[in-house]
């Protein structure tokens, strides 16, 4: 691996910026739109009449009812997701810690994107960055082997994104190249056969007990000395919560953990050492 210092220009330095705010839609101004008609079920007939009523009076006046829009980035870690990203890359370049980019769950590439513009903009030729998925969205719960996730409905929730839609958005970026490479399938099936040596930075994002579980028993191994681990859900899903704890205790993992803002957490690899 070519070794060099990691220096960004101002010119760079602002692209990152906008980059991340163009991820994560911070860019935008809030948008609002009327609240649509719905009339789908008793009650949501009932309250829609209600609106149109209130409507009726205040459309004299130029007024109307309306409802903030959802963002519709490629990512929803936020700034600070990406910042901690993009920290964690950096270090790893400046201390020529060996290995790939790895981000298991990633919606619709937002993460992975940036870790790929991050490579480019730093002059690394040499990493590649992986983005695991089953692009369908998460599993039912397997409550035989995980019985932590008994009841969780996240499967139920409409985080399915397709694959030719992730690669799509690369694209809009130009990021897709072949150091980009996407692995399909449940991480039960893709994780203990993923063709991954060496990794920097992991980051996992599947919310369960179970994925995080698997990715961390499957992929821990490789991570090298001085390298990341992020868990986007560490403190928002305590089945989450609960995997990366059981993890660590029985690999007798005891480098720090670091909270981060909103949801996530992170250590690096070795900094236990570090400490004695």
């Amino acid at each position: 691996m070519a070794s060099f210092s990691v220096s960004i220009d101002s010119i760079s330095y602002l692209y990152l910026e906008l980059l991340k705010k163009s991820l994560t839609r911070a860019i935008d101004n809030e948008h609002y739109r009327r609240i649509p008609q719905n009339d789908s079920t008793l009650f949501r007939k009932l309250r829609s009449s209600g609106y149109r009523l209130v409507e009726g009076a205040l459309n004299p006046l130029g007024l109307a009812l309306v409802q903030q829009t959802a963002r519709t980035g490629e990512t929803m870690i936020g700034i600070g997701g990406l910042n901690n990203i993009q920290e964690c890359v950096e270090d790893v370049l400046e201390n020529e810690v060996p290995g790939d980019l790895v981000e298991t769950g990633v919606w619709r590439g937002g993460a992975v994107i940036f870790m790929r513009a991050l490579l480019k903009v730093c002059g690394d030729l040499d990493r590649h960055v992986w983005a695991f998925d089953s692009f369908e969205g998460l599993p039912r719960p397997n409550e035989a082997e995980f019985p932590q996730d008994k009841g969780d409905n996240l499967w139920s929730h409409s985080l399915g994104v397709s694959l030719e839609e992730v690669k799509e958005n690369f694209r809009k970026y130009e990021m897709l190249d072949d150091r980009v490479h996407f692995v399909q399938g449940w991480f039960r099936d893709t994780i203990p056969t993923a063709p991954i040596v060496r990794i920097a930075v992991l980051r996992l994002d599947g919310d369960m007990y179970e994925s995080t579980m698997q990715v961390l028993d499957g992929l821990y191994s490789r991570v090298q000395p001085g390298g990341y681990v992020i868990v986007d859900d560490y403190v928002a899903v305590k089945q989450c919560t609960e995997a990366v704890h059981d993890f660590r205790s029985k690999a007798g993992v005891t480098d720090p953990l670091h909270e981060l803002p909103g949801n996530g957490a992170y250590w690096r690899k070795g900094d236990s050492a570090a400490v004695r």
